[in-house]
């Protein structure tokens, strides 16, 4: 796996206790849509395991700029990486993951995405739109409050000007929100992952977020009748 460097040129918050980071983007790294990398902290990580942690990448293969999001939990390395001065280097390891989108560039997708679970599909929108949008791709976008929703304001403005493109986004705390809300509230459930499909034929379903919920959507899909041939999930990259 090939190693690079890499220049952090900003941060921005994109949803409560959620930063994106944004990396100058190293020269000969290419990478598909949905794929991770490493990122390595300090001079000796080899040393420390908490100077790595792996990330999915936001931003589009497309784009100039590098970009990873996460949750800013109280660990060391997150630590680290929020103290990072810009400006500063640090080094990636990758792409690697299994997660890039299907080869068919024309199957229609339905992607699920639990919390900080929608990076990866970031990546694929972008690229999609970059592509002019040749598939239908539906979104079921679960988060606890619409604080909580990285990306949600993009994601939003995506299914204004898209035909193609459908998000159906749920919010399963709004007891505890200080902002209104007019969708859904419930789980990730059977009607909800039918809705998503409506008339697609033979969809890519796509997992992404903690593991409780995937396992839960992958044994729902099958009940329902999805080859497992047609379900992509891997381990979450991006907590």
């Amino acid at each position: 796996m090939s190693t690079f460097e890499a220049r952090l040129e900003g941060r921005r918050e994109v949803a409560a206790g959620t930063t994106a980071f944004c990396f100058s983007k190293p020269s000969g790294f290419n990478f598909n849509a949905g794929q991770a990398i490493d990122l390595i902290l300090g001079d000796d990580p080899a040393s420390n395991q908490s100077a790595r942690h792996a990330f999915s990448i936001v931003s589009a293969p497309t784009e100039r700029e590098l970009i990873i999001a996460t949750r800013m939990r109280d660990s060391a390395f997150k630590r680290a990486l929020a103290a990072l001065p810009i400006g500063s280097t640090a080094r990636l390891e990758g792409p690697f993951g299994s997660f890039a989108w299907h080869n068919d560039r024309e199957r229609p997708l339905v992607l699920v995405a639990g919390g900080i679970g929608i990076t990866p599909f970031i990546s694929i929108l972008r690229q999609t739109a970059h592509e002019a949008w040749r598939r239908p791709i539906s979104l079921i976008y679960s988060n606890r409050r619409p604080e909580d929703a990285a990306f949600l304001e993009e994601l939003e403005e995506l299914a204004r000007w898209s035909a193609e493109f459908r998000l159906l986004a749920t919010m399963t705390q709004m007891n505890r929100s200080a902002r209104p809300w007019q969708g859904e509230t419930a789980r990730i459930n059977e009607t909800q992952l039918k809705k998503a499909a409506g008339q697609l034929q033979a969809p890519m379903h796509y997992l992404a977020g903690p593991s409780e919920m995937v396992n839960s959507v992958r044994q729902t899909l099958i009940l329902a009748g999805v080859a497992e041939k047609h379900i992509r999930s891997e381990e979450f990259f991006g907590y």
